[in-house]
């Protein structure tokens, strides 16, 4: 009996663990999905007032016809990256991604990432400076550390003053290999510092275009690698990126 009594105890204890999990997955859930409907309801808004716009004024002046025309382009394209944002996302959370794990250069990861940011980084006049030594390498899958470092750098260039620098530096110790990506931009406050890498969360300074999603999913990719990552910042000054891949 008393055997028995200590297995319906544990078995009590697991369903209520269970359940308690049921009941806090359905709120994330519930969460995610007003979220998620809020972050589509305003560009879809927009852009239907917009369309509403070009559609009766038939006799509309050509140059303010091609500004709504580029506003809806804009619209559609935050729409596009926010929906497969979230759906990499759910993807992660729910472990069917399957990482490809394989020993990549980091210099090599920083090529495409600069690559992948080099329209907005000349639009802006941000010079990238690179250190580090090419062969310095982690246990990665490439194409998804390639994305939350781009995502990341992208920030930073969004948030720097036009014709200044970004500095990426990496180097590797017995312990770990760590990245630091620093910017001199407007930085962050203080108040807004604990919530970057929330999903949605969009601090004072974050841009009119901002999904507040891009960091989260960085965020996601980079732990889900054997990674963590921290950020520094002080108004004014700038902001500092550090990741780190423990070494396997």
């Amino acid at each position: 009996l008393s055997i028995l009594k200590n297995e319906l105890c544990k078995t009590t204890v697991m369903l209520n663990e269970v359940a308690e999990n049921s009941r806090k997955d359905k709120i994330n859930l519930k969460n995610s999905l007003s979220d998620i409907s809020h972050q589509l309801k305003t560009p879809i808004t927009s852009i239907n007032i917009m369309l509403d716009n070009i559609l009766e004024d038939k006799n509309m002046p050509e140059d303010i016809r091609n500004d709504f025309l580029k506003n809806i382009k804009r619209e559609i394209v935050n729409i596009s990256f926010l929906v497969e944002s979230i759906l990499k996302l759910s993807k992660i959370d729910s472990n069917s991604v399957k990482f490809i794990i394989k020993e990549v250069t980091v210099y090599d990861i920083i090529k495409a990432v600069k690559q992948n940011v080099a329209i907005i980084s000349e639009l802006k006049g941000i010079d990238i400076n690179v250190k580090g030594n090419k062969t310095d390498s982690i246990k990665c899958d490439e194409k998804w550390q390639i994305e939350a470092i781009t995502n990341i750098v992208k920030n930073c260039i969004e948030h720097s003053r036009e014709n200044e620098k970004l500095e990426i530096i990496y180097e590797k110790n017995k312990m770990y290999t760590e990245i630091k990506i620093k910017d001199y931009g407007v930085g962050i406050s203080k108040k807004d510092l604990p919530h970057i890498f929330e999903r949605f969360y969009k601090g004072e300074n974050s841009s009119s275009d901002s999904v507040g999603i891009g960091l989260a999913l960085s965020k996601a990719i980079i732990e889900s690698n054997n990674g963590y990552i921290q950020v520094e910042s002080e108004l004014g000054k700038g902001t500092i990126f550090k990741i780190r891949y423990i070494n396997i």
